[in-house]
């Protein structure tokens, strides 16, 4: 006879991982909240104050970024990527992440590695004052191999219908304004990993693995604050896929190319209108194809904003003086190919 523990699930390791999630969770607690982690189901009352209130919702994963969490043993970032994918997504239509949801795989649960995942998700949380509402840790032998995790979530956030930005009110002549990334974020690491293949390699004087496991930077704090200073007709989250992928989708059009001969608005970005950062340069210099670096990273830009271009300076002052670095990188105007770089 045999029991679950025998199967190679270790019950005991579960709750120990789950008794310390909830020290990490309290830090996110926020008004709102009607129940602790530990629950069935995690609720939360929907603020008041909307006339219209609409619940937007994002979800994503880390992806292979997290094979660099396991090479370098440093878990406590990743979880920051992990929120930072879904609350950096449902922002871009002007939500405020109300709460998260995560989930966590693994072939073998050690409740050190999980509690440092979930204590980056929890300092995502807190950075995009977002409640760690709930989540599910998964432990299935022979499914995943012993060593590694997967992890997910979702965010949810809130929006007053009649303020919910669609990309309607983008107007040839919009200024398109660029925040700094912190690095790669975490796309285009299937490609990474095919380029550097020694994470200890020294790269601006720290290992190269260091650099590449930066966290994503969320952006949600500085640019729901600009929202109530500047009317923004459309904003973007550059992720997978780059520049010419992404950018479309702030469009009416979702990203839906259009045909080569229909003229429509169109985002011209200029060259060298911010830093590149060194480590994509890096990345060419490891063999990466540079005709197709914009198609895969975001090259330093991790969020676009588009503004009336009477707004472009005072939107750029508005990050800069929160600590997010911005530039006027570009101009909408209309045209037959959805990104054009000049």
């Amino acid at each position: 006879m045999i029991d679950y523990q025998a199967s190679g699930v270790n019950v005991e390791e579960g709750y120990k991982a789950v008794s310390s999630y909830k020290e990490h969770a309290k830090r996110t607690m926020i008004p709102g909240v009607l129940n602790g982690l530990g629950s069935f189901a995690g609720m939360f009352e929907v603020p008041s104050g909307y006339t219209e209130p609409v619940l937007v919702s994002g979800t994503d994963g880390v992806g292979t970024k997290l094979d660099l969490a396991f090479a370098l043993k440093k878990y406590d970032t990743v979880g920051i990527d992990c929120v930072a994918m879904s609350v950096n997504d449902i922002l871009c239509h002007g939500a405020k992440p109300l709460y998260f949801l995560d989930y966590i795989a693994c072939g073998k649960l050690d409740a050190s590695i999980a509690t440092d995942l979930v204590k980056g998700i929890a300092e995502g949380c807190v950075q995009s004052d977002a409640a760690l509402l709930g989540g599910e840790t998964a432990e299935m032998p022979g499914f995943y191999d012993e060593g590694k995790y997967d992890i997910a979530g979702f965010a949810v956030g809130i929006a007053e219908k009649s303020a919910i930005i669609d990309g309607s009110a983008i107007r040839e002549g919009d200024t398109l304004i660029g925040l700094a990334s912190s690095g790669v974020h975490s796309n285009g690491f299937s490609l990474v990993r095919k380029l550097v293949t020694d994470f200890s390699e020294p790269f601006n004087g720290k290992p190269i693995g260091e650099t590449l496991l930066e966290p994503t930077k969320i952006y949600v704090k500085p640019v729901l604050s600009l929202l109530e200073k500047v009317p923004v007709h459309g904003m973007v989250h550059i992720t997978g896929g780059g520049f010419y992928e992404n950018i479309p989708r702030m469009y009416p059009s979702g990203g839906v190319h259009g045909s080569a001969e229909t003229e429509r608005l169109i985002s011209v970005i200029k060259q060298d209108s911010w830093p590149v950062l060194p480590i994509f340069d890096e990345l060419v210099r490891s063999g990466a194809n540079p005709e197709r670096m914009y198609h895969t990273f975001n090259m330093g830009i991790g969020f676009v904003i588009a503004v009336d271009p009477n707004d472009a300076q005072k939107t750029i002052q508005h990050f800069e003086q929160s600590g997010f670095p911005a530039f006027a990188i570009g101009v909408v105007k209309k045209g037959t190919e959805d990104v054009v770089f000049s």
